[in-house]
């Protein structure tokens, strides 16, 4: 099988504990270079994943003219630089979420992209499990009827020591978190928001440390989601919830975001209870492979930049609910 060369700007967790593990599952992946700011991690990253090339810079990276396509997990505030710079040296970009600060720059960057030839894909691994498209499937094809409201959850652990909880750093539960709630009940609503209402609590550092969110869609349907990152400091602690009600049924499910392996979800109706049981495979190695099939193959990106950019205007109304 041929395969994309790919590199990876920046050394952060995610990369190791999802995302090198999913590009090491991918059948049409070649990992060969990883760059970081710090030169001996990421020459502790190359040796421990068996990466054949380590730079010290992200410039170097971008200038190696075998590797094609490039993963980047950098903090939120330099995704619109890193990205754009990719986008110029003429490789596919596969940029973790939230791809952008606000709706402007998801544009400038999906600009960038359309006028340099090259895929831009924002990374949302989730997006891609057979667990999703299952209950896409089940919610088109009726069986709880049309869609009136969506209630979902993802509270986590808060971190003494992380970006995420720095303002200038694009941080904040609404960037890290919220973004898989309004994505996953845009994917399940087919219509556009006409109301938002939120409120957060704040941390010491500025940045929303809890968000709870109410949208109202142009067809009458109506979501509802609470983010946070107040169980605790520092532990595995999480709290994911997804309901979905329709008008002849509804859907249940207590699966947290990109888990695999066999998940469920449990189906209402006046019929009774229905468990669907699905296989989910490592979650980044799907996304990877699908991006992959793109630039071998000519796919189109399953998330997609019409998807991204709405979605980056719906959290643009949210933060400017909350006063962010």
């Amino acid at each position: 099988m041929e395969k994309v060369k790919w590199g990876i700007l920046g050394t952060a967790n995610i990369a190791r504990w999802a995302t090198i593990p999913g590009m090491k599952k991918a059948e049409n992946c070649e990992l060969v270079a990883i760059a970081g700011r710090n030169p001996e991690k990421a020459e502790r990253f190359a040796k421990e994943y068996g990466i054949p090339k380590a730079y010290g810079s992200y410039e170097e990276l971008l200038e190696d003219s075998e590797i094609q396509a490039v993963y980047i997990p950098l903090p939120n505030d330099i995704h619109l630089k890193w990205v754009k710079a990719s986008l110029k040296a003429g490789k596919h970009v596969l940029c973790e979420k939230p791809l952008a600060l606000n709706a402007g720059e998801a544009e400038e960057m999906y600009k960038t992209a359309e006028e340099c030839g090259v895929y831009l894909m924002e990374a949302y691994a989730y997006l891609h499990s057979p667990y999703v498209e299952s209950l896409k499937n089940d919610v088109k094809s009726g069986i709880i009827g049309e869609v009136d409201y969506i209630d979902t959850a993802f509270v986590t652990q808060g971190y003494k020591e992380d970006f995420r909880l720095h303002k200038e750093f694009g941080g904040g539960a609404m960037y890290d978190l919220g973004c898989y709630c309004t994505t996953m009940i845009m994917s399940l609503i087919d219509s556009e928001p006409d109301m938002v209402k939120a409120s957060a609590e704040f941390s010491e550092l500025g940045v929303d440390y809890m968000t709870a969110g109410l949208i109202r869609f142009k067809n009458g349907a109506r979501a509802a989601f609470n983010v946070g990152m107040v169980l605790g400091q520092n532990t595995n602690s999480r709290y994911d919830r997804l309901y979905v009600h329709g008008s002849k049924g509804s859907i249940r499910s207590d699966v947290e975001y990109n888990q695999e392996g066999e998940v469920s979800y449990r189906i209402y109706t006046p019929e009774g209870m229905k468990e669907r049981k699905v296989f989910v495979p490592q979650n980044y190695a799907l996304e990877i492979e699908q991006l992959g099939r793109c630039i071998l193959l000519g796919e189109k990106p399953h998330v997609t930049s019409d998807f991204s950019i709405k979605n980056a205007k719906l959290i643009d109304t949210v933060l400017k609910e909350i006063g962010f």
